[in-house]
């Protein structure tokens, strides 16, 4: 317990507004954002700029009639008018409920409804149209915020639906009326905030699942951002981090107030390749947050460009970066960086990596001076800590950013633990694991059986289970869903995130799959593939199918297709398995299951664009009970997996 509190950082207060206000005291010209103007410059906010802003435009906020416990949609993508208004939202006492731009209109009306808000905001008018289209599906809504412009026509149609239009820079001139009795007052409704009050509520699913609305407090974030400066100690004041992400996804939403706990900045930008390089070259930052994608995006660009290059160029790239991770690999040896799922000697392993890292250190150091060097400054040449998260990292992607000298570090969590239960240390990175427990959290790994827990005692190091967190971030539970919230968090305060892992004898956490239905994609989107698979098999040609995609860029399938129906629309006959699967293979009968998954799986239906069927595999025999079903006719996915790894494997090349 001493050891915690040794590591807490004490200047960090009891609610999210006023972690803003200590770093106006502590660091006050600190650049706290970095955002592009019209003409595409960055210009700089100090934390003082940015309090004052937020206190303005909270006054301006409650001038509109918004006042504790309401909750205010906020749908728009990560800028710099969102982290003001988040933080004027909380200074009020609301809590807002934020999604990002490419969410559906059914998506966005069911979260604005389900969640009872009267306000919202939104960053374009292509948002608020998705709200327009069934304006009946959101009654309560009657307070519209625009980041940016509306046509006439859609200001007298929202208008029309009873809807009051303001606009964020309007506020912002109205927020410098404010008097100082006004300032005042927008200060002591901070100070009424308590830690355990909701800060904001994340949908995990949408109208297309099971609707779960992540209840997260004050201090479910102030829980970790008050350890941070012990988890990333390399990290100094006045750092800039480049953001991303989607702010609405509970990992780069916490990462800006983890941001503040650091006393560094954010600089924003957007993941896609051009955009970011050059804003990575503008800015020069110390740090960057990504999911897996952009870090393989960013590793595949290199090797593009150095392939278009070819000839000899092309050769001395691919054989450093070879050498770069054979010396990575015996570095890890030597200095007992091992992930250690079994007991390892540490003397074995050091005497094993020994002669490889004197061998290699004359390549290695030549390999710096004419390829590393070069590609860390296209990623500005100064970042000292780069995180992924939101999905599990690439061993290929992992080991090219360890071989090119950037310390790349694994983290792991959930959104009902806001989200951070454990990162990789900056001077301890094993690689193969997602690190050591963060510091405000408590991990046990327990038995289990198809995903339900068999006894609670902690299992030891190595032996895998279903993992268990518990700590100050943990939810408050599902916004109306009290049913949902039992079966997520036991009596004595136990989240179960549904996955399974194992602890090493290092005491760090390593994943090893799901044990329960949702699909992490690479880009960080949860995906619940029941609903998705109810939806196809709506069609008289699918008897059977499982959607496929942990950890994947894109979801795929295995398919039993109605044997009966088949062959009916071919027109054809079947004696033999063979006969049937030469059928299943032609052309008219792909294309027929190909329309039917689109018919089905299509935004007209609900559906995101991550929730598309890219590829998909036929099989020719029914599923069993005992093989792929339970007794109770439920599929079992991790049969499937097994049974059928080979048809898997076609469907991610």
């Amino acid at each position: 317990m001493s050891k915690k509190k040794s590591i807490i950082d004490t200047s960090v207060r009891k609610n999210l507004p006023l972690l803003l206000r200590s770093r106006v005291v502590s660091c006050p010209e600190v650049t706290l954002q970095a955002s592009k103007n019209s003409k595409g410059i960055f210009e700089y906010y100090s934390y003082k700029q940015v309090y004052e802003r937020v206190i303005e435009f909270a006054w301006a906020l409650q001038t509109l009639g918004i006042q504790r416990g309401d909750h205010v949609a906020l749908i728009s993508d990560n800028r710099r008018e969102w982290l003001i208004s988040d933080m004027a939202l909380l200074s009020l006492g609301a809590a807002d409920v934020p999604r990002g731009c490419d969410s559906m209109g059914t998506e966005i009306r069911f979260i604005i409804s389900f969640s009872e808000c009267k306000a919202g905001i939104f960053e374009t008018e292509r948002q608020l149209l998705k709200v327009l289209e069934k304006v009946e599906e959101v009654p309560l809504l009657k307070t519209i915020i625009m980041f940016e412009p509306l046509t006439d026509e859609t200001k007298q149609l929202a208008e029309k639906a009873g809807m009051n239009i303001f606009y964020f820079a309007d506020l912002e001139q109205l927020g410098e009326r404010a008097t100082e009795q006004d300032r005042q007052n927008i200060e002591a409704e901070m100070d009424k905030t308590s830690p355990d009050e909701i800060a904001t509520i994340i949908f995990t699913s949408g109208t297309t699942g099971v609707p779960k609305g992540v209840m997260l407090t004050h201090d479910n974030f102030i829980a970790q951002v008050e350890v941070v400066k012990h988890v990333l100690p390399n990290i100094e004041t006045g750092d800039m981090w480049l953001s991303i992400l989607p702010v609405w996804h509970s990992f780069e939403r916490a990462f800006q107030y983890l941001a503040m706990g650091l006393e560094n900045g954010l600089a924003y930008s957007k993941p896609v390749s051009s955009i970011m390089l050059a804003d990575l070259e503008t800015i020069k930052p110390q740090g960057m947050c990504g999911v897996p994608r952009v870090w393989e995006a960013l590793a595949q660009g290199v090797f593009k460009s150095m392939r278009k290059k070819g000839g000899i160029t092309n050769k001395l790239f691919l054989f450093f970066v070879g050498v770069g991770k054979r010396y990575y690999k015996a570095k890890e040896y030597v200095k007992g960086l091992v992930c250690q799922i079994k007991k390892r000697s540490r003397f074995l392993d050091a005497i094993v990596g020994f002669f490889p890292l004197v061998f290699l250190a004359p390549l290695y150091g030549l390999g710096n001076l004419l390829v590393y060097r070069k590609i860390r400054a296209k990623l500005g040449g100064r970042m000292v800590c780069a995180v992924s998260g939101g999905g599990a990292l690439q061993p290929d992607t992992d080991a090219f950013f360890h071989a090119i000298g950037l310390n790349l570090l694994e983290g792991y969590g959930i959104t009902e633990a806001a989200p951070v239960l454990a990162v990789r240390r900056p001077y301890k990175p094993r690689s193969g694991c997602v690190g050591q427990i963060y510091p405000c959290a408590t991990i046990k790994i327990v038995a289990e059986e198809h995903g339900k827990i068999i006894s609670d005692e902690p299992l030891p190091p190595g032996k895998k289970g279903l993992v268990l967190a518990k700590g100050r971030q943990i939810m408050k539970g599902y916004y109306r869903r009290s049913d949902l919230t039992e079966l997520a968090v036991d009596k004595n305060g136990w989240l179960n995130t549904g996955d399974l892992g194992l602890l090493t004898y290092d005491g760090e956490i390593k994943i090893t799959g799901r044990a329960k239905d949702t699909i992490v994609l690479l880009g960080g989107e949860n995906i619940e593939p029941q609903t998705i698979e109810s939806a196809i098999t709506s069609s008289q040609y699918i008897e059977s199918i499982v959607v496929l995609g942990q950890d994947k860029k894109y979801l795929s399938a295995l398919i039993v297709p109605s044997k009966e129906m088949i062959l009916a629309y071919t027109n054809s006959t079947a004696k033999t398995t063979d006969e049937y699967k030469k059928i299943l293979d032609s052309q008219p009968v792909l294309s027929l299951i190909r329309n039917e998954i689109d018919e089905r799986i299509c935004s007209e239906s609900g559906f995101r664009t991550c929730e598309r069927i890219y590829k998909f595999a036929l099989l020719p025999d029914s599923f069993t009970v005992g093989k792929e079903l339970s007794g109770k006719q439920e599929i079992m996915r991790h049969r499937i997996v097994d049974i059928y790894k080979d048809e898997i494997s076609t469907l991610f090349d």
